[in-house]
């Protein structure tokens, strides 16, 4: 019964934001040139089935941590949200740097893929874990990692989710992170979603999208809700848009 409240309350999250878009504003800039100077490639619209089959790869906020039930979490709100199915693999702790609690880092996970599995897009969210190691070794271990993860779904479209503040102000390794994966997916002409450049995540609404408590800075059950909308309407942009340069714009539109 706890669990069928706790859907309802979060499906009653996703239609109240639906309803009722706090993040319109101005337009965001487009990715930043990180991780080397070759020029951004125009990303093209998504096209996806009418049904569409989803990977979502990442780490706790994938996982669905702190929802009351994991299945609570964006990734798996993000299926009814995009009339298709979502396959999860969230795991707590890990990044393209470090490994998880319950698993190894991204590249590692990525070499354990089902290939079988066939997704018409692949999201890639994170990765704020690795905001607690040196930068060293970065701007190397994410193109391998998604240059494994094109090989195992080549037919798929990939797109990168960035990390989200878990805490505010945002930290500065955080905002580097953010600034090295915008960069290196303009270079491959994949969209960047950034959370923290259409600000996702404020002063604001922190107190009810982020649980301090015995959540440990991940999001509250409506956090996740709002976030699944977020990243449903952000998709829908880039469902709608001509070929652009990847960003998305606050208020929902590709730039």
């Amino acid at each position: 019964m706890a669990a069928i409240v706790g859907l309802a309350v979060a499906i009653a999250g996703v239609s109240a934001v639906a309803l009722w878009h706090p993040w319109s504003a101005a337009p965001v800039a487009g990715p930043a040139a990180a991780g080397g100077t070759a020029a951004a490639v125009a990303v093209e619209p998504l096209d996806l089935p009418d049904s569409p089959r989803v990977l979502v790869f990442g780490d706790s906020w994938t996982y669905g941590s702190a929802a009351t039930t994991p299945e609570l979490g964006y990734a798996y709100l993000l299926a009814d949200l995009l009339g298709g199915q979502t396959i999860v693999d969230g795991v707590r702790g890990s990044g393209y740097l470090v490994p998880g609690l319950d698993g190894g880092t991204f590249g590692e996970r990525i070499a354990d893929l089902d290939p079988t599995a066939d997704p018409d897009l692949v999201i890639i969210e994170g990765s704020i874990n690795d905001r607690k190691v040196a930068a060293t070794g970065y701007l190397d271990a994410v193109p391998a990692a998604w240059d494994a993860l094109e090989a195992i779904y080549p037919e798929a479209t990939i797109v990168v989710l960035g990390p989200a503040p878990q805490v505010l102000p945002v930290e500065s390794a955080t905002a580097r992170i953010d600034e090295d994966l915008a960069g290196l997916a303009a270079k491959r002409g994949w969209a960047y979603l950034s959370p923290l450049a259409e600000d996702w995540i404020t002063p604001a609404n922190y107190g009810w999208i982020i649980d301090t408590g015995i959540g440990r800075n991940h999001p509250t059950t409506a956090g996740h809700a709002y976030l699944a909308e977020r990243v449903a309407a952000d998709l829908d942009a880039l469902r709608a848009s001509p070929a652009s340069d990847g960003a998305i714009a606050s208020d929902g539109t590709s730039n």
